[in-house]
């Protein structure tokens, strides 16, 4: 079964295909992700990379969590399911 992991603590310069060849060392990555801003075009800094089998996926938390990679301490860990989101958009704070 596949697993999703999250990625933080990112260089911003880290693209997709970066991330798939780090995780890919450790086992057959399904998708790498960086998370990017809408507004701006650049890296939020995290990502999300799902593994095709668990074991793999544990290899690539144990072996990466913690390292360095482009100058930063990664943190890789299992994600967490995503939680829903209210409808309509941001609030608006002047209320």
């Amino acid at each position: 079964m596949a697993k999703n992991l999250y990625v933080g603590n990112l260089s911003y310069q880290v693209r997709d295909d970066e991330l798939n060849a780090l995780f890919s060392q450790y086992g057959k990555v399904t998708s790498a992700r960086v998370i990017i801003d809408r507004e701006t075009q650049r890296s939020k800094g995290f990502a999300f990379v799902e593994m095709a089998d668990d074991a793999e996926a544990q290899a690539a938390i144990d072996a990466l969590n913690g390292k360095e990679n482009n100058g930063r301490v990664l943190t890789v860990n299992e994600a967490k399911p995503r939680e829903p989101r209210p409808f309509g958009g941001r609030r608006d704070s002047r209320r």
